[in-house]
């Protein structure tokens, strides 16, 4: 595959190892300059973006949307691996109420399909 089509059509494998890196830089940056930095707050946002790629390319039939019921405070739908890729089990959460800004009434439906 040329580095091109790799950039627009990521593997289900690459947009999963990306979510975790940007999380994880999302939650670093929080600690170190606070959740309202702008660093803080675009990786964040970035995080969120490849998350919706994730959904759009891979959902239903790979990766589906389920609401966390062990989550504290805001509801949040966990984007849960059909299978596993490598130690990961989902695609991290993202909040039910940013969900609802950015997909569809269908797309949510659709995405919550087990």
């Amino acid at each position: 595959m040329s580095d091109a089509n790799e950039l627009l059509y990521p593997s289900l494998r690459q947009l999963v190892t990306q979510i975790k890196a940007i999380n994880r830089g999302w939650k670093v940056a929080g600690n170190l300059y606070g959740n309202n930095s702008p660093l803080s707050t675009s990786s964040r946002d970035l995080k969120s973006c490849l998350q919706v790629r994730l959904l759009r390319n891979y959902a239903p039939k790979q990766v589906y949307l389920i609401i966390d019921e062990q989550a504290k405070g805001e509801q949040l739908y966990s984007l849960r691996l059909r299978e596993a890729i490598d130690k990961y089990e989902d695609a991290d959460h993202i909040p039910v109420r940013e969900a609802k800004e950015i997909l569809t009434l269908q797309e949510i439906n659709k995405f919550s399909q087990k």
